[in-house]
């Protein structure tokens, strides 16, 4: 299947998203680390800069209405945060599976081609396996050290069903959404990862994940399964 190159004006606004993407990502690690906004969970210290990576300014809005407000020292100087609604506790929660899968994207995408990695003659098939094999990992290791398990108190021995149970729905649930955008730009607009709208276009793909995860998540949160971010 012959390539096509992206027109002009789609790459300047990739290229733009993008850089919208880091100055968001960069607002909130100055929070963290100039600022001293430290998470309670430290893993969501990474979450939360990547997930505005590639949701710009919509994630940096959701870190100063709900994550900001989880940090020690907005406690200690201020109150308490306000209890969360549970459509708010869904749409944390279904950050750590946005970054993982962000996190496997950089990984999967340039080993599939690398590798010269095919099913049925494609490279797309390996690349959202990948995807969801690498991320699926760091989900569970997620769950299990830093969000369910510990806040649920769990055993070492159902922790680790609860973790993994969490994590491969939460993916599969993902990969619908970001599977969806993969599709299209491979057959649709058939952009090679080399160039910069290619990544772009997996950036929306990633909202659409997070969109297609949230119903997961608050089913899950819903039934006590699993703890809110």
């Amino acid at each position: 299947m012959a390539m096509a190159s992206p027109p002009t004006w789609l790459t300047v606004i990739s290229w733009a998203y993008i850089g919208v993407g880091l100055l968001c990502a960069g607002v909130i690690l100055y929070n963290v680390y100039a600022r001293g906004y430290r998470q309670r969970m430290g893993a969501m210290e990474a979450v939360w800069p990547i997930t505005a990576f590639y949701s710009g300014p919509l994630a940096l809005w959701a870190y100063y209405r709900w994550g900001r407000l989880q940090s020690q020292k907005w406690q200690k100087e201020y109150s308490d945060p306000p209890e969360k609604s549970l459509p708010a506790k869904a749409a944390t929660g279904a950050t750590p599976c946005g970054a993982a899968s962000f996190l496997a994207h950089l990984v999967a995408v340039p080993s599939v081609i690398l590798l010269g990695l095919t099913i049925a003659g494609m490279d797309i098939w390996p690349m959202i396996i990948l995807i969801a094999v690498l991320a699926l990992p760091l989900l569970f290791a997620f769950e299990y050290f830093s969000s369910t398990v510990p806040g649920r108190s769990l055993s070492s021995g159902k922790g680790l069903g609860v973790a993994l149970l969490i994590a491969a729905v939460t993916v599969v649930a993902f990969d619908v959404g970001m599977g969806a955008a993969m599709i299209f730009v491979h057959f649709v607009l058939m952009f090679p990862p080399t160039e910069v709208a290619f990544w772009f276009v997996m950036q929306i793909g990633l909202i659409l994940g997070l969109a297609t995860t949230y119903p997961v998540v608050l089913w899950l949160i819903r039934r006590g399964t699993k703890e809110a971010v």
